[in-house]
């Protein structure tokens, strides 16, 4: 990243590098910079986790030392892949255990990201957490409490954060080509397959099912839960928004300028198209209202649009925002594309090098921060930000009712049903359930 990057990166998140030094930095900055070599182990050996180790393995002194995953198959693909010398385990304690790993990548099913990366922090390991950073609200916040109790870098994977097209994207809103900005609207739409109507069986030879499912409660094996499937399921999984929806609600968020949580969320949705086990909802409308100190020109509105049985979308591409503001328009894409509007739609030409979402340079951030004690692009706390957006989003739409939320308390103050799936029940006594101090969530 560069320095004008950085120094933007600085002043414009209430995290910066200033007050976590004054807290007292990370447990145990890596001294030498790029000469100080960092010892990795994954947690997750899937598609997205062997992906992310690879690009930290392409970082100078970054070195793979351990994998980690209960389908002795896919362990067996990522020794094949990192080498036989790396070594293998099908519990994560394992790795946790071994004080020659320094920092982790948690690339799991959404339900164990936070109960694997508060165990990391807890064993003194840095994080890169794969989003969404939790399975619910609750389990969110324990997650940024353990960064802080353990002074541990965690980076949320939301690479948003640290490509340089988003970041002069956000600089230009800041400062003030389109005028206040009031609005901003992200949509997630594309075509995504249907997972057919299973039933419970016994899980393959190899698959180590009860550790995959940790500390949530128990249900029975079947096919469309797991692999690739998880994502769709109330008890495993954060349903579109929370898995993709969640990189383009970031900058919904980054750009629209809130640094709360909102007060109002309404939503409707559904199943409009897939007729399989889907719990979570194929077409969503999301809206959030930030209304500052309530005068007007203070409030915000974040809104989410979903479609996932479709391949028509806005400005031709998938994945987007507007931002509207009281002077013009600005579209923005995490997919490389920019165009911004003034006043009865004249174009205003900038210039800014359009390019996706940069892995690299979050990975490369991560590891900086991990050497030099600073806070990372895309800090843990403004990733429970944006992700705690997509829990409150998906519980609007299943109970197809308007949100009252405490920002401070992070509770939900009209409806008790709402606020009871803020947390989730998990299975008596087991390792992985995260703790609030010494009282269970």
């Amino acid at each position: 990243m560069s320095k004008n990057n950085r120094r933007l990166f600085v002043q414009q998140s209430s995290l910066g590098v200033t007050a976590f030094m004054a807290a007292g930095g990370i447990s145990s900055p890596l001294r030498g910079a790029q000469q100080a070599k960092l010892k990795i182990g994954l947690i997750g050996c899937g598609g997205r986790g062997t992906n992310v180790a690879e690009t930290f393995l392409r970082i100078k002194n970054v070195e793979l030392g351990y994998v980690c995953d209960p389908d002795a198959s896919r362990l067996e693909a990522a020794l094949e892949k990192f080498g036989k010398h790396v070594k293998a385990s099908g519990d994560l304690r394992e790795v946790l255990e071994d004080e020659t790993i320094e920092a982790v990548i948690v690339a799991t099913p959404d339900h164990w990201h936070a109960p694997a990366a508060i165990l990391a922090c807890d064993a003194g390991k840095h994080v890169y957490v794969e989003k969404p950073c939790s399975h619910n609200v609750r389990e969110g916040r324990l997650l940024v409490d353990a960064a802080r109790r353990n002074r541990c870098v965690v980076q949320h994977g939301t690479q948003v954060r640290s490509t340089s097209m988003m970041i002069e994207a956000v600089e230009l809103l800041r400062s003030g080509i389109i005028g206040d900005v009031l609005v901003s609207k992200a949509w997630n739409i594309q075509r995504r397959g249907n997972i057919g109507h299973g039933k419970p069986t016994d899980p393959p030879k190899g698959f180590d099912y009860d550790t995959w499912v940790g500390p949530a409660t128990m249900i029975p094996y079947q096919a469309n839960r797991v692999h690739g499937g998880w994502h769709w399921w109330y008890h495993f999984g954060t349903g579109d928004m929370g898995n993709d929806g969640v990189h383009d609600v970031e900058y919904a968020r980054w750009g629209l300028g809130v640094e709360t949580h909102p007060k109002t969320i309404t939503a409707v949705g559904g199943k409009y198209f897939f007729d399989d086990n889907q719990q979570f909802p194929d077409t969503q409308q999301v809206a959030f209202e930030y209304p500052g100190n309530g005068a007007v020109g203070n409030k915000r509105m974040l809104i989410y649009e979903q479609r996932l049985w479709s391949t028509n979308y806005p400005h031709n591409v998938d994945s987007g925002v507007e931002f509207y503001g009281t002077q013009g328009q600005m579209f923005l894409s995490r997919r490389g594309k920019i165009a911004v509007f003034g006043d009865r739609n004249q174009r205003i030409q900038v210039q800014i090098d359009q390019q996706p979402q940069d892995t690299d340079a979050h990975v490369a951030n991560f590891v900086d921060c991990v050497r030099t004690g600073e806070r990372p692009n895309a800090d843990i706390e403004l990733g429970h930000m944006t992700t705690t957006l997509c829990h409150l989003g998906n519980i609007a739409t299943q109970l197809t009712t308007q949100l009252e939320f405490d920002g401070e308390k992070e509770q939900i103050t009209n409806n008790e049903r709402a606020d009871r799936l803020l947390l989730r029940e998990y299975r008596p006594e087991h390792w992985g359930t995260p703790h609030d101090e010494n009282r269970k969530v």
